[in-house]
This record gives C-alpha cells, sequence and structure tokens, in this order.
C-alpha cells in the first residue's frame, strides 16, 4: 500500500476490492494479472480490457469476454526482398524488413506509429511502396504524437518533462511513484 497527499492509501489489489475501487488507482500488469489468476478471470488481452474484465468480475457482472488474438500466422517475407516485394496479409515488423529500409532509407529508418501501422494494414503493396510512405509522412512524424491510453508511464513521463525540462531522470521516477500512488479521482 502507499499513502497519497490525502493520506488516504492505495489498497492492495485482492479480489476484496470493488470495481470502482479497482479503477480509482493505477495498477502494474503484473498486479492485474496476479488478481486475474486469483479471481479466475481471463488475463489475455490489453491492460486495459483486462482491468475491464476485472472491475466487472469484482462487482459480480458478466465479464466480457477477451478480444480474439490478432492472427499473427501467415507468410512473412524472407530475404532476400527488394522494392517489388509484396507485403502479405499478417506481416510483422520483422527483422528482414528492417534491414531492407536501413538499406532503402538509412539509418534514420525505425519503426514508428505510421510504418508499423502501413506494415500491418499493407498486405498487397510493395516494399517500394511502404518507403514512398515513409517519406511521405515525416513531417507528421516530427510533430507531437498523442501516446496511447495504454502507455501511461509514457505519457506522465513526456508531460513531466514538459513541465519539468532540466529536471532528472530520478526527479521524474519519482513523481511518476508519487503520481500513481494517488487514486484517479
Amino acid at each position: 500500500m502507499s499513502a497519497n497527499h490525502v493520506g488516504e492509501s492505495r489498497p492492495a489489489a485482492t479480489p476484496e476490492l470493488s470495481g470502482a475501487e479497482l479503477l480509482r488507482w493505477y495498477w502494474t500488469l503484473e498486479e492485474l494479472t496476479g488478481l486475474a489468476r486469483r479471481t479466475g478471470v481471463p488475463a489475455g488481452g490489453g491492460k486495459a480490457a483486462l482491468t475491464e474484465r476485472l472491475a466487472a468480475a469484482l462487482d459480480g457482472r458478466a465479464v466480457p469476454a477477451p478480444a480474439p488474438a490478432a492472427r499473427r500466422g501467415g507468410r512473412q517475407l524472407k530475404a532476400p526482398v527488394d522494392g517489388a516485394s509484396v507485403i502479405p496479409e499478417g506481416q510483422r515488423c520483422s527483422q528482414v524488413l528492417r534491414e531492407f529500409f536501413l538499406r532503402e532509407i538509412g539509418p534514420g529508418f525505425h519503426f514508428d506509429a505510421f510504418m508499423r501501422e502501413y506494415v500491418a494494414r499493407g498486405a498487397g503493396r510493395t516494399l517500394a511502396d511502404a518507403v514512398a510512405h515513409w517519406h511521405a509522412t515525416r513531417q507528421r512524424a516530427a510533430e507531437p504524437q498523442e501516446v496511447g491510453a495504454q502507455f501511461e508511464f509514457n505519457r506522465f513521463l513526456r508531460d513531466w518533462h514538459a513541465r519539468h525540462p532540466d529536471g532528472t531522470r530520478d526527479q521524474a521516477l519519482a513523481a511518476w511513484r508519487e503520481h500513481r500512488a494517488r487514486p484517479r479521482d
């Protein structure tokens, strides 16, 4: 348990919590999966979905079924690849693609959100199309991007460093620990 600035303590992640109390606090994925095991709730899927299932179970409501796992199978591109290589359904951001893009784009290449989405949804397009997409998205990629809700820690650090540009890593981590020890409301 952690005490926050109002004197309220963060409860332990136990089956005795209510769903509302679970939702009031920050929990690590490790804490949530441990609680899921103790309550018999399926622990798969993302953190937000797991939290939703746990809150329902703790309140005695019907537990939503986990979303089906994303299809990971299917043919993956294998080296050698070139610009004419067609992205197959289910292609992942693999080392083969990374090596190709580094060769074609240069050392500044990385799988950012724009490229991850392009590869995931790019079945039938060529790797040359993907290179063109990389170049076409650089201006947008340079703009601040919304950090997904599942990356609460990353969002907190980005916002904290914007408010404290001279702050150290240790100060940011201490602020994070204080933040997550407080209720969300």
